[in-house]
């Protein structure tokens, strides 16, 4: 499972808090104002995955940066074309005489236009890019789970990110007269490999594994998807519905009210029905909408909370 927090307050650059169960750390998504962001969750942060770089996405990662030096460790950054040399760019901008060497590591994952991802490392005090050799099947994973990714259309790229748990496999020993032992490590691992003809001992007896896949239980992993900035048109939706279809829980932004849908227009951004619609296209079983307008109070923030929810709901 994942939890997940909005860490911006309303009026805020929109930031996110991702942190999967039985998991050290936690994940950033998107550098916004955040002040209820953490110096700890700063620190104990794994990755940051941000959509693209316009100011009010990336502005706080000085303030992300200034928390995690020190912390001697690897860190993630995901981002679109370019971000590899605008972390750098940030970084460059402030004096290092006092860091050492080993202060951090900043491993980027860039996102090229055409999906390949180039990987490299930026590190104290010089904080040159060191390119890196890495063939990566996905943008990010671990044992627990994996990051997806797709590029929208928002006049640059804007990366939207999908976490999937992976599956788990369960065995239900009332459904025998077996006692649980090293076996099941055995039939589960054979299952996950598809090796059906494995050979499974139980006590003085010898099974297939296929044989004995009766007593399994897959327990399907959850999923959050998380999609900022973009145009609310055909090639856009289409898209997330390819990747986002059936996810458990979404964030989505909801920039505009309806009746300011030719604002969203001529600014490549989403309002609060399309992005409602699209979610519920998706079959998303908890859409959230975020990151609103700041030209809007708290009564227009609400009727695009109450335009999404009824568009969503009906």
């Amino acid at each position: 499972m994942f939890t997940s927090e909005i860490k911006s307050k309303r009026g805020e650059d929109i930031c996110l808090l991702i942190k999967p169960d039985n998991y050290s750390y936690n994940f950033i998504c998107e550098c916004g104002d955040a002040s209820e962001l953490t110096v700890k969750e700063c620190q104990n942060t794994e990755a940051v995955f941000i959509s693209h770089t316009h100011i009010d996405h990336f502005a706080n990662f000085d303030t992300i940066l200034r928390h995690q030096i020190g912390i001697q460790r690897r860190v993630i950054i995901c981002g679109p074309a370019g971000i590899t040399k605008q972390v750098q760019s940030k970084i460059q901008a402030y004096q290092w005489n006092l860091i050492s060497d080993d202060a951090i590591l900043y491993e980027v994952r860039e996102i090229k236009e055409d999906n390949s991802i180039v990987c490299s490392e930026i590190k104290p005090a010089s904080w040159e890019i060191t390119p890196l050799t890495k063939e990566l099947d996905c943008l990010y994973s671990n044992d627990k789970f994996t990051v997806e990714f797709v590029q929208l259309d928002h006049k640059t790229s804007s990366v939207a990110y999908l976490f999937k748990e992976r599956d788990t496999v369960k065995i239900d020993l009332n459904k025998s007269d077996f006692k649980g032992g090293a076996w099941v490590n055995e039939l589960k691992n054979a299952f996950m490999a598809k090796q059906d003809d494995t050979v499974i001992k139980i006590d003085a007896n010898e099974f297939k594994a296929k044989d004995l896949y009766h007593l399994l239980e897959i327990k399907k992993g959850d999923s959050l998807g998380v999609i900022m900035d973009h145009a609310a048109h055909q090639d856009n939706h289409a898209a997330i519905t390819k990747v986002f279809e059936n996810c458990n829980t979404v964030y989505i932004e909801s920039f505009y009210k309806a009746e300011d849908k030719e604002q969203a227009q001529q600014n490549f951004h989403s309002y609060s029905l399309e992005s409602a619609r699209v979610m519920k296209k998706c079959n998303v079983q908890n859409a959230i909408p975020v990151h609103f307008s700041r030209k809007y109070n708290e009564d227009d923030v609400e009727m695009i909370l109450e335009e999404f929810t009824n568009e969503f709901s009906n």
